[in-house]
């Protein structure tokens, strides 16, 4: 793929994290909000694939920590990085990465299977792994207990999953309609 193209879908991704964080959260007493924006490390993950997926979360992380409002709610800069929701933005490349490698082990040999895999792999990636980092950053940020901060994170999971539906939604319709889109590197059979 032509480095030229590989920016414009790294750069396009970073801005759609943009337009799921003008979606308004859902704030939470845990500190960490609800939002749309794990849809996008899902979808970066399961199309562009782990290294792409991983570069447009960090290019968006960046664009945040400068300052832009980018997040959910028009929060922006390095205190957002302090905050109990920390865990869960540091998770979000994290997650991209192992969505896309994920997906690139799984089937894509039909659009209903490619669909099939982006779930599996949101799941692991955009779910598990978000989950898991945002746990261990609410224990030291929000100086919660591993079972309070784990117990809390357990309200995102049935939105979390319906997101990875999404996903799924989304690719199955990407794999139909651009049966040569290159997801986590193979296009559909």
């Amino acid at each position: 793929m032509k480095t030229s193209h590989s920016f414009t879908l790294v750069a396009l991704f970073a801005a759609l994290m943009a337009v799921f964080g003008l979606v308004p959260k859902i704030d939470l007493p845990l500190g960490v909000p609800i939002t749309l924006q794990t849809l996008g490390v899902m979808l970066a993950g399961s199309m562009l694939g782990a290294k792409r997926g991983f570069q447009a979360m960090v290019l968006f992380l960046c664009a945040v920590a400068l300052g832009l409002p980018l997040l959910s709610g028009g929060r922006g800069g390095l205190g957002v990085f302090m905050a109990p929701s920390a865990g869960y933005l540091i998770g979000w490349p994290l997650g991209a990465l192992v969505t896309g490698w994920i997906m690139s082990h799984l089937s894509h040999s039909t659009p209903n299977r490619t669909a099939i895999s982006a779930f599996i792999a949101s799941s692991l990636g955009g779910l598990l792994v978000v989950h898991a980092v945002g746990v261990a950053g609410l224990v030291k940020l929000a100086h919660l207990s591993w079972t309070q901060a784990f117990l809390g994170t357990l309200v995102f999971v049935p939105g979390d999953l319906i997101k990875c539906a999404l996903c799924a939604m989304v690719v199955h319709t990407v794999a139909r309609g651009l049966p040569d889109w290159q997801f986590a590197g193979r296009a559909v059979k």
